[in-house]
């Protein structure tokens, strides 16, 4: 295959026959986009691999926990624990048992969010197409529906965040080393003690959270028993089949959810016409105008970063609770340093046209809407004072063809339209999944 790093060379050979030759002269304006992106990138990172994801089945190049290393088998058995409806029997109330899984609110169908401004588990009902149409089950109240306090971060590409959340405040290692006085004792920040990243820590915490539960029974029953004995054959059988062992099988699935057959990554392989000619104007302006990889870079298009933008907290008609002031505060809320409040997470930016709601509360509805709110650089957040927000929080200049540029590159060029290759084609319980209440499974066709 034709290695993009061989561009440079190649593109010059071109230009010097064309000049050379007395012939026609040979029109190589997108080749010349093509190696002015090159230069860029190189210029940003100096190594094209740098913005490139390794295959899902590339255990060894895909980022992870020393802790917990990625192997075929615990991805095997993660992939249907994260589906799987029949481990959701902590429900309150006995009607929903059985009905929700941790891809209720992370599904392939909205790129591994909720496809909501909320994610729902217990105590949802209906799913539609893209999990858009997930509402409240009337015979739920606030104080019993298990819903997300701020809109659910995707899993897509998680392999690139040590740690997890909006606030970061799942993950043991990295820039929460220090922060051990606020892993609170009773609460799931609790779960930090046992020394993982955030993915694993996020896993173990959540099954909890998110009233779910497993026992040697139900893994007798299922034949889930032979998949944990094969994923963790190292561990004692008294203590094999565990929630602990079952969120660092979801962890490591999690790892392996890489959107790796999109436009961008064909591109950067060597396939140069996998983007359009307005595509590439689009990653120009990315990665060079309007400088946003100066927060969203690196394969998976993110950081470790945390910056105060101004965007608003969830609210409005259709929102389940009430944020609570920790969570306004973001990364503030969980630290507890005044510096970091309404701090968030720099969020990866593929597969975001799966997605009808973004920002940490779910305010934006298009990925123009948060280009055109970056680049005005205007905070509509009253709370977040204006010497808490980001020096990166500025006017970008853009104009109105170069927003739409930026939006077609972000949408067309970082989609993956294939995720349904990472759902399991049944469930060992043999339940329906994301979500197998009667009208999600009305909905999915599911019975």
């Amino acid at each position: 295959m034709f290695n993009c790093k061989t561009l440079f060379l190649t593109l010059s050979v071109i230009s010097l026959v064309s000049c050379s030759q007395d012939t026609e002269f040979i029109d190589i304006s997108s080749t010349s986009e093509d190696l002015e992106l090159q230069q860029s990138l190189l210029a940003i990172s100096g190594d094209l691999n740098y913005f490139t994801l390794p295959e899902s089945t590339d255990y060894a190049n895909i980022p992870a926990d020393p802790k917990n290393p990625i192997t075929h088998e615990k991805v095997l058995l993660g992939k249907l624990l994260f589906h799987e409806t029949g481990i959701g029997v902590s429900a309150k109330k006995e009607s929903h048992k059985a009905t929700y899984s941790c891809a209720s609110c992370h599904h392939s169908a909205a790129g591994f969010q909720s496809g909501n401004i909320q994610g729902i588990g217990e105590g949802g009902m209906g799913f539609g197409m893209q999990g858009e149409l997930r509402i409240m089950d009337p015979e739920y109240t606030a104080d019993l529906i298990d819903v997300q306090p701020i809109r659910s971060p995707t899993v897509l590409n998680s392999a690139y965040q040590k740690l997890m959340l909006w606030n970061g405040q799942f993950g043991a290692t990295s820039d929460n080393i220090g922060t051990e006085t606020n892993w609170t004792p009773g609460t799931p920040k609790e779960t930090n003690n046992l020394g993982f990243e955030g993915i694993e820590t996020q896993a173990i915490a959540g099954l909890g959270v998110h009233r779910m539960n497993i026992d040697k029974k139900f893994c007798e029953d299922f034949n889930y028993d032979v998949l944990f004995d094969n994923a963790f054959p190292e561990v004692d059988k008294s203590e094999r089949y565990s929630l602990k062992n079952a969120g660092l099988a979801i962890a490591a699935y999690e790892r392996t959810l890489l959107a790796t057959n999109t436009n961008f990554q064909n591109w950067l392989k060597g396939d140069l016409n996998a983007m359009t000619e307005d595509e590439k104007k689009g990653a120009l302006l990315f990665f060079g105008k309007a400088k946003c990889y100066e927060c969203h870079n690196g394969p998976a298009l993110n950081s470790e970063a945390f910056y105060a933008l101004g965007m608003n907290d969830l609210a409005g008609a259709n929102v389940h609770g009430v944020i609570d002031e920790a969570t306004k505060k973001g990364r503030g809320g969980f630290t507890n340093k005044t510096e970091d409040n309404y701090k968030y997470k720099v969020p990866q930016l593929y597969n975001l046209a799966d997605v009808n709601f973004l920002g940490h509360g779910g305010n934006f509805t298009t990925v123009k809407d948060v280009i055109t709110y970056k680049n005005n650089g205007v905070k509509q957040n009253s709370i977040v004072t204006t010497d808490a927000l980001s020096d990166k929080f500025k006017p970008l200049g853009l104009n109105d063809e170069e927003i739409d540029l930026l939006t077609i590159f972000i949408e067309k060029s970082l989609y993956d339209n294939d995720l349904k290759r990472y759902n399991p084609t049944a469930l060992p319980t043999g339940l329906c999944f994301p979500n197998a209440d009667p009208v999600s499974r009305e909905d999915m066709g599911c019975n």
